[in-house]
């Protein structure tokens, strides 16, 4: 039987601090990396380039499904593992990966847990400790959706049992930083997709949706067992959705709500 190839495609844009490590630990492993680079002011296509990626710049529009779908139409592996530049894949994933494989002849897609860290700390309760679709078979697979991209298929799905550690947020601001620029996005969509709501949905959305996440976040999920780093989170993470409706409320009183 022959040994299944893997590509591992990475998405990145100004990730000088991570995209050597993120490439270093799937070296040996990985028969091609794919970088797709959105015009880096910084180091990063130096870096990924010095260390045998292949690097293809595009102008991000703030669609990820278009930079994934870029990695497969360059990947040449049977399989494509997509990472952001944050990621590490571990030995377990690597070890686990060659032996199922080669008998999955039936699977498009492999869905694994992402091990997510928050300032440092393995964040195993609060919901943040989850699957997600991102090891799939090259030309079987397409990805839709601007910002939380999924793959599109027909056959079937199978389980990786092994994590692949995410490290985004080392200080809060970090956090703050990307979700602001994400909840721009987010607003955007809304607004260009379904166009004004009324003012009282609206309202509902922020306040009462917002609490709801704060809640399943920390209770439901269990958040608080991870101590501050839970509360922090909790908060941060909740807050986001009232960033959402905020900025979609801004678009929408333009000329939607001129006295609110």
């Amino acid at each position: 039987m022959r040994k299944s190839t893997i590509t591992v495609g990475i998405i990145a844009r100004n990730e000088e601090a991570n995209i050597g490590e993120c490439i270093q630990r799937v070296m040996g492993w990985a028969d091609e990396v794919v970088v797709i680079d959105g015009y880096s002011q910084d180091r990063t296509v130096e870096i990924a380039r010095r260390m045998g990626a292949n690097v293809f710049q595009h102008k991000f529009q703030e669609d990820f499904s278009i930079e994934r779908n870029m990695v497969m139409d360059n990947a040449t592996g049977d399989w494509v593992l997509h990472l952001d530049a944050d990621d590490r894949v571990t030995e377990g994933f690597k070890k686990r990966f060659n032996t199922i494989a080669d008998h999955s002849s039936d699977l498009d897609v492999l869905k694994f847990r992402r091990k997510n860290f928050f300032l440092g700390r393995f964040m195993k309760h609060g919901g943040w400790y989850h699957y997600i679709p991102n090891l799939v078979r090259r030309g079987k697979v397409r990805f839709e959706g601007a910002l939380h991209e999924r793959p599109v298929y027909v056959g079937k799905i199978g389980i990786l049992d092994e994590d692949v550690e995410h490290h985004p947020f080392q200080t809060i601001s970090k956090f703050v930083y990307r979700h602001n620029r994400y909840s721009s996005i987010e607003a955007e969509n809304m607004y260009s997709k379904e166009g004004k709501a009324k003012l009282d949905q609206v309202k509902k959305q922020a306040v009462r949706k917002t609490l709801k996440i704060f809640w399943k976040t920390y209770v439901k999920k269990k958040g608080y067992k991870e101590g501050m780093h839970g509360l922090v989170f909790a908060v941060l993470f909740s807050f986001t959705n009232f960033l959402i409706w905020a900025k979609y409320w801004e678009l929408c009183r333009k000329d939607s709500y001129p006295n609110t």
